[in-house]
Parts: C-alpha cells; sequence; structure tokens
C-alpha cells in the first residue's frame, strides 16, 4: 500500500515535469509525470530503478542514465507520459551487492550473474509498487518504455493494461 506524500513541479532538459512522491512504509518512490495521464490510454511509461553508478557518479559501464534520457526524450515528444522511479539499486540487492559483484563483471561475467556469484539474487526487485503507482494516477493502460520482460509481467499481474512495448530508442 501506497501513500502520496507530495506534489511539485520540476524543470529538466526534457521539459516540465510534475513529480508525484510516493511512500510504501519502507521506502520512497517517484512518478515523473508530463502533460495529462489520467483516464488515459497507451501512456508512454518507463519503470526505472535507482543506479548510483550510473545517475550519480556518470558511469559509462551500464546504461541507466542513457535509458532514463531517452525515455524522458520520448515522453516530451509524445507530449504525455511517465517515469516511475524506484529505490531497488543494484537490481533490488542494494549498492553493496554492486560493488561486491564488479571484479566478477570485469572478468566478462553478465551483472545479473556477477550479483548471483557473490550470494544475492540475480534480480531482487519487485516492481508492484509501480503497479500501485499507475493505479493511484488512474492510468489507463501504458506502452512500456523497457527491455524487461519482468516488469510488464508484474504490472499486468496487479491490473495494469500493458498495450505495447516501445523500444527506448529515437
Amino acid at each position: 500500500m501506497i501513500v502520496k506524500l507530495a506534489e511539485g513541479t520540476i524543470k529538466t532538459k526534457f521539459g516540465t515535469f510534475t513529480e508525484h512522491l510516493f511512500y510504501d512504509g519502507q521506502k520512497e518512490s517517484h512518478a515523473l509525470v508530463m502533460g495529462n495521464i489520467e483516464d488515459e490510454e497507451e501512456v508512454l511509461c518507463r519503470v526505472h530503478s535507482l543506479c548510483i553508478f550510473g545517475h550519480h557518479f556518470n558511469s559509462i559501464e551500464c546504461d541507466c542514465r542513457e535509458q532514463m534520457e531517452i525515455s524522458q526524450q520520448l515522453i516530451e515528444k509524445a507530449g504525455k507520459g511517465l517515469v516511475i522511479w524506484l529505490n531497488q539499486e543494484g537490481k533490488g540487492n542494494g549498492h553493496f551487492a554492486l560493488m561486491k559483484s564488479i571484479a566478477h563483471k570485469n572478468k566478462g561475467v553478465a551483472q545479473a550473474e556477477a550479483y548471483e556469484a557473490v550470494g544475492f539474487k540475480k534480480d531482487a526487485r519487485d516492481f508492484t509498487v509501480a503497479a500501485e503507482i499507475l493505479n493511484e494516477l488512474k492510468v489507463k493502460s501504458v506502452r512500456m518504455l523497457t527491455n524487461n520482460p519482468k516488469k510488464v509481467a508484474t504490472l499486468t499481474e496487479h491490473g495494469i493494461e500493458v498495450v505495447g512495448i516501445q523500444k527506448t530508442e529515437l
């Protein structure tokens, strides 16, 4: 169960968004919304997890920052859409797991397997909060900006109609 804590405007290099801040009893989540999405169909939607390396440190070892930028550009071009930002660093395992896994990743191991090699889950993320946020914002259906079938499956399982998947390419 989520609770909406606050709402405000944020100007980005991709236009002006309304930020909706939610709390699930443990973590905060954000929805960056452009345009009117209430009762709308086929709303562009990116469900995005925190990535300290990519977003804060500008790491070139992952594509998180680029995925966020492309998603915001696509939303700006469409004139409406949203990004749901979840506090799930390191595929839900945390930053410590990410740091521990680097040696394996540097040997050519895929990130998910690198997490597993150091005792964490390949992907511990849970996208249920994203479905709750979409319901709270009264979005009728979404066109996902993702390459992750787990995101689509979780939203669908929680009653969100996913009408398609759009690659995050300009």
